[in-house]
């Protein structure tokens, strides 16, 4: 088959794409590298003027004014320019239900051109969208990326392009595109959940993650155990990096020998992940169910990760054992955790296997390539 994915958040098409290229499809990937993580893309949309210094000021100052980023309108340009190389495929698969990442209008006008010469489109639940964000501004999770915003009012500037996706202009693009595709696939349990009795919902499809790429190195400890946070200020609030910051600061206090902490930030995705490589225990995030992208990663390495791990997570993989820390919205929660295993080391060694099988059994990239197939087909 021939199989068009559009966009790239996590690097969960780039993994697709490699398991179903290794069952013999052919794949074209179009995104904008998503930011300073640069992920490969076969064609790229990335608004490189916008973000070249001259006009970087201007469009910041626009932002400020206005609140409209102009860097939307240059990525539709440039996939509008390739709209001509984009046809005739069986497939073809949105990250989100803004893939392209530009205005509403925009999207819904180059969507049409992309429907009218390809067969099937699906969609993607596996971020901000819609159908999650209805649900977690009526509360209906314990807590989701929207509960620091209702704890306090001076966050809420930074939850602004999260609401645009009940903004009108954005309902419309999402009523478009419910009425088109042949159905919507969620990657993890934060977006099942959501979906749950919706028509077009057709299942949860774990994350893909190439095991051939991520190299699994038992962990040993010798002298410090050494906990890694990589802080990303577009998400700090709403993954509950405050929380992982205060937790180690107690953490470093009460074990100052026996730890060390690594902390980077905004780090391009193969330096992040090389720094990782040195950790035993990892910090991804707190107000979730289920584990995102760069959990599933670190979990592969055989890393420890505090992550979203929660009753209906460990319900829907039959789990006997913990295979990652749920990392829970409580500094105090944090620190016990985290004290239980640095006082008990062998328990850190231990997990870290079972994340890695539980990786290797759960998200192989062929087997879930295997399962898009058998989604889409029928």
């Amino acid at each position: 088959m021939r199989i068009l994915l559009i966009g790239e958040y996590s690097r969960l098409h780039n993994s697709l794409k490699e398991g179903l290229i290794h069952l013999g499809h052919e794949v074209t990937l179009v995104g904008d590298g998503d930011d300073f993580k640069n992920y490969p893309v076969d064609y790229s949309i990335d608004a490189k003027i916008s973000k070249s210094k001259p006009i970087l000021y201007l469009r910041r100052f626009v932002f400020k004014i206005s609140k409209f980023d102009f860097a939307k309108i240059e990525r539709g340009i440039r996939f509008y320019f390739l709209v001509s190389k984009l046809k005739n495929y069986d497939i073809v698969q949105l990250i989100n239900e803004a893939s392209v990442k530009t205005t509403a209008g925009f999207e819904i006008f180059l969507l049409k051109k992309i429907i009218q010469q390809n067969k099937k489109l699906f969609l993607l639940s596996c971020g901000t969208d819609a159908v999650c964000m209805q649900y977690m501004v009526e509360k209906k999770f314990k807590y989701s990326t929207l509960t620091p915003y209702f704890e306090s009012d001076k966050r809420s500037n930074i939850y602004n392009y999260m609401f645009e996706y009940l903004s009108k202009s954005h309902l419309k693009l999402h009523h478009f595109l419910y009425k088109n595709i042949e159905g919507v696939i969620a990657s993890d349990m934060d977006y099942a959940i959501p979906l749950e009795g919706n028509t077009k919902y057709v299942g949860l499809i774990p994350n893909p993650i190439n095991t051939n790429k991520i190299i699994f190195k038992e962990l040993t400890i010798e002298e410090q155990i050494i906990i890694f946070l990589g802080i990303n200020r577009h998400s700090y609030q709403r993954k509950g990096l405050d929380l992982f910051e205060k937790a180690l600061e107690s953490i470093e206090k009460k074990y100052s020998n026996k730890v060390k902490i690594i902390k980077v930030e905004n780090l391009p995705y193969d330096e992040y992940s090389t720094v990782l490589d040195q950790s035993h225990i990892v910090l991804d995030q707190v107000y979730a169910y289920d584990q995102g992208y760069n959990a599933l990663e670190a979990m592969a390495k055989g890393k420890v990760v505090f992550t979203g791990a929660e009753q209906e997570f460990e319900d829907y993989y039959e789990l006997n054992e913990r295979v990652a820390i749920n990392a829970l919205p409580d500094v105090n929660e944090l620190v016990k955790e985290l004290s239980l295993l640095i006082e008990n080391p062998q328990e850190i060694i231990k997990i870290g296997k079972n994340a890695r099988a539980f990786i290797e059994k759960e998200h192989d990239y062929v087997r879930i390539a295997e399962k898009y197939l058998e989604v889409w087909k029928s």
